[in-house]
């Protein structure tokens, strides 16, 4: 399943990877290994972040996604599932809403 995973860096260790050089070598590393549908570095809470897209085939995988930023970057990562349009409508929502609906 696809997974929309926000990656949040604090300031430090950060700064001192980018001071010396490592951050964008140690970040080509972790996205080759991660191998993300897509990612974008954004600004979160005033913090350095990003937000990616990944394949996740069960939640055993999570921490092979993860662990490299925790580590390295000593990161907060939040992962949600990513629906597309074809997954929801899959759902069946109409059918749920006349199962669950209470007011009839």
């Amino acid at each position: 399943m696809k997974m929309l995973v926000n990656v949040m860096f604090p300031v430090e260790p950060f700064n001192s990877m980018v001071r010396n050089g490592k951050a964008g070598e140690l970040i080509g590393r972790i996205l080759e290994e991660i191998k993300p549908e897509s990612i974008y570095f954004t600004e979160q809470d005033g913090n350095r972040g990003a937000v990616m897209i990944a394949e996740v085939s069960d939640a055993s995988a999570i921490p092979s996604i993860a662990e490299p930023w925790f580590l390295n970057f000593e990161a907060f990562c939040e992962f949600r599932i990513a629906m597309s349009p074809d997954d929801l409508m899959k759902a069946n929502l109409s059918n749920l809403g006349k199962k669950w609906d209470e007011t009839q």
